[in-house]
């Protein structure tokens, strides 16, 4: 049996904007489904901004016999915004969900009917039942707007409660930090699948405006690794290989029930760590 046969594996895309994006992004959902994860999942713009996009791609990964997962975002929606999206969705036929409450888009002051993911979860399941399996986020190293620990694993709990099948983690970095936050998962008696996000490093700039924003910590060590190679393009991918593979290893050695990659509509990086991994 290989090491992938058992495991819990997904990538993610955004929604391309233009043709040419459109093409790439065919082409590495193409490489990676060589792969055989267990889905696709595809962005949703704050408000909805991408949702045609979103839908449109799920459509063409799906029509190639593969599982897409659409997001669906709830700031700044109201109950027939997102009852209009799950009636598009279920009429494709899609069946699972990454069900999040998204960023508020800029300039706009309120944030709908919807202010908190476990309310979307919870609308979900009172109008469609058990027919979404339902993935959510959650922060081992905390959400920005999480005042301590103990809040984050309430309110994690609060869109299990609501209906989650499953979560996936905001990116990290340290494994310890996973490890620490299932562990507190457990012992508050939150028993679903807790898959650790994972994002390549090709880019130490943008790598650092989207931890900025996000509240993930990219460790000291790190860096000040990444920041001594400058415009070293070419050092700065070599080494983040080698962090997100060892991280990778680390987490699946100690129990990760698989893996969900933030692939940034790039197929080069996780096919590397791939197979570095052995998988």
């Amino acid at each position: 049996m290989s090491r992938s046969e058992n495991l819990d594996i997904s990538f993610e895309f955004f929604p391309p904007r233009t043709p040419q994006g459109k093409e790439k992004l065919r082409a590495t959902w193409q490489q990676l489904a060589q792969l055989k994860p267990r889905f696709f999942s595809v962005t949703f713009g704050a408000g909805g901004s991408t949702r045609e996009g979103t839908l449109e791609t799920v459509r063409e990964i799906r029509a190639a016999g593969h599982e897409g997962a659409p997001h669906i975002s709830c700031v700044a929606s109201s109950r027939s915004d997102i009852d209009a999206q799950l009636k598009l969705y279920r009429d494709d036929g899609i069946r699972h969900i990454v069900a999040l409450r998204g960023d508020l888009p800029s300039g706009l002051a309120a944030s709908g009917e919807f202010h908190h993911a476990d309310e979307l979860v919870a609308y979900i399941r009172e109008t469609n039942g058990d027919l979404f399996q339902i993935e959510v986020a959650c922060y081992p190293e905390y959400h920005p707007q999480t005042r301590n620990a103990a809040d984050e694993i309430r309110y994690f709990r609060k869109k299990v409660d609501a209906g989650a099948n499953g979560a996936i983690t905001q990116y990290f970095y340290n494994p310890d930090a996973y490890f620490r936050f299932v562990d507190d998962c457990r012992a508050a008696g939150i028993s679903l699948p807790i898959v650790p996000g994972i994002m390549p490093i090709g880019n130490f700039s943008q790598l650092a405006r989207f931890s900025d924003a996000c509240g993930a910590e990219i460790p000291r060590w790190m860096r000040f690794k990444l920041e001594s190679f400058r415009d070293d393009v070419a050092s700065i991918r070599s080494f983040g290989l080698d962090v997100v593979t060892d991280l990778c290893d680390r987490l699946l050695t100690g129990g990760a029930p698989g893996l969900h990659f933030y692939t940034l509509n790039q197929a080069g990086p996780t096919s590397t760590i791939w197979q570095r991994l052995g998988l």
